[in-house]
């Protein structure tokens, strides 16, 4: 027996066949094609080659009214949310929760308005993400970095905007208080920080100097009596245009130190004009502070500051989180240009089945992938005290550069309609520059790599 007449043996499976045909077509088929020769062929092709041909017809999968479906977009590629603890897997769960269901319904509109929308910090206040990170008396829980940059990372993945403001209530100016404040100053403030009851700010970028303001501070203090008087100006101050208090960082003018003070809203010498015109993290309401005599009460110098040293402890607390900013701004602008790839057609096909778009969501997943694994690494080593500087620097340089690439790819796969706000890609493609400017330029966290490898200092 023939292997044709093996594979036609089954008369009920062909006759059955035979009745699905339709005749009509068939007839119309025959007249453009040498159907018999057609025929004929196949009877030859053995079951790999009738696979393959029935494969290229669309036979079965897609003919037979199912629909393939395909892989939900994913930036973590290498299942690194697997190697968390259940803690941590449920914080990631819940701050993803939270963006999705308060933060992304209304952000485009905020965006426009420029405004922080302040009702998703009621929102907010149940996840109790804070203590999450800090023990009550201002001390750190043992995977504070670690998760600090999980919700980082969900957050931005959604909104930038977002974690900056969780960044520099819960980060910067938390930091500041408990590193730096007295047992009462602790007592006082942290309890209603932890439960958003007061929200903080962090003023020390001056409108000279970011980089440079370890060395050019130009806002100072001078005692006066039982009090101090600030003089000076902050810019980009995060949070400062509806925080309940700044923490402000000056210079001693009789003797140089620098040292921190709570300046509570509505102080008298106090002003905060909203930064305008900005086309990143517009959500963000970064004021421009000036301080004309602004007495503050020596019971709001934070008491434990120990100069410049502990404002670069706090800085130093933070700056992973920065890095985990450049994680979730680019793994949100991978998934979304995934999805687009995946849903929108032309020239007769999904834009995901062409091999220069493959290349740029493979090279995105790449950038993702290794940003992740630098930035999990980097705050383990923070939260076993093996940081140094110049990790968190290199962290910094590396995300930073590579989230710029990879929401380029993104606003690209998306072609035209990748600059509107609706589609999300443009709103991280504008967020990344300032993720590349702020917590020391690229240019400057270079510079403190660079030192650290050659043991040469090329800063002037």
């Amino acid at each position: 027996m023939t292997k044709s007449a093996e594979r036609t043996q089954p008369g009920g499976d062909l006759m059955q066949l035979m009745g699905q045909l339709d005749l009509e077509k068939l007839g119309a088929l025959a007249g453009k094609v040498d159907l018999a020769g057609l025929l004929n062929a196949a009877a030859n092709m053995n079951e790999s080659q009738l696979k393959q041909l029935s494969k290229a017809l669309g036979v079965g999968g897609q003919a037979s009214g199912k629909k393939k479906e395909l892989p939900t977009p994913d930036g973590d590629f290498f299942g690194l949310m697997d190697t968390l603890t259940p803690e941590q897997r449920e914080v990631a769960t819940q701050t993803r929760g939270f963006m999705h269901g308060s933060v992304a319904p209304i952000m485009n509109e905020y965006w426009n308005r420029d405004e922080f929308p302040r009702q998703i910090i009621d929102a907010l206040r149940p996840l109790d993400l804070i203590r999450k990170v800090w023990n009550e008396d201002g001390t750190r829980k043992a995977d504070a970095t670690v998760m600090e940059g999980i919700i980082t990372l969900e957050a931005c993945k959604v909104d930038v905007s977002t974690a900056v403001f969780f960044g520099v209530h819960a980060g910067l100016a938390f930091a500041s208080i408990a590193l730096g404040g007295n047992a009462a100053q602790k007592a006082e403030w942290l309890p209603k920080m932890l439960d958003l009851n007061a929200i903080g700010a962090f003023g020390l970028t001056e409108p000279e100097g970011g980089s440079q303001v370890s060395q050019g501070m130009h806002t100072t203090c001078k005692r006066d009596g039982d009090g101090w008087v600030l003089n000076g100006q902050k810019k980009w101050i995060g949070n400062s245009t509806f925080s309940d208090f700044t923490v402000i960082w000056a210079r001693d003018v009789d003797g140089g130190e620098v040292r921190g003070f709570i300046v509570r809203a509505g102080t008298p010498g106090y002003e905060v004009e909203k930064i305008q015109g900005k086309i990143a993290l517009r959500i963000v309401e970064n004021g421009l502070i000036t301080l004309t005599d602004c007495r503050v009460p020596d019971s709001d110098r934070l008491q434990e500051v120990q100069g410049w040293r502990t404002t670069a402890d706090v800085l130093r607390l933070t700056r992973a989180g920065v890095a985990w900013q450049g994680v979730g701004c680019a793994m949100g602008a991978y998934e979304m240009a995934l999805k687009y790839a995946q849903e929108r057609k032309q020239f007769g096909k999904r834009i995901g089945e062409f091999q220069l778009i493959q290349n740029h969501l493979v090279h995105m997943l790449g950038n993702v992938t290794s940003m992740f694994t630098m930035c999990l690494r980097l705050s383990y080593m923070a939260d076993h005290g093996i940081m140094k500087d110049e990790h968190a620097a290199l962290a910094k340089v590396f995300t930073a550069a590579r989230c710029r690439e990879t929401v380029a790819f993104a606003r690209e796969t998306l072609g035209g309609n990748g600059i509107l706000l609706e589609n999300g890609v443009a709103k991280h493609f504008a967020d990344t520059e300032a993720i590349y400017s702020y917590e020391g330029t690229n240019e400057i966290n270079t510079l403190v790599v660079g030192r650290a490898v050659t043991g040469l200092s090329a800063f002037v």
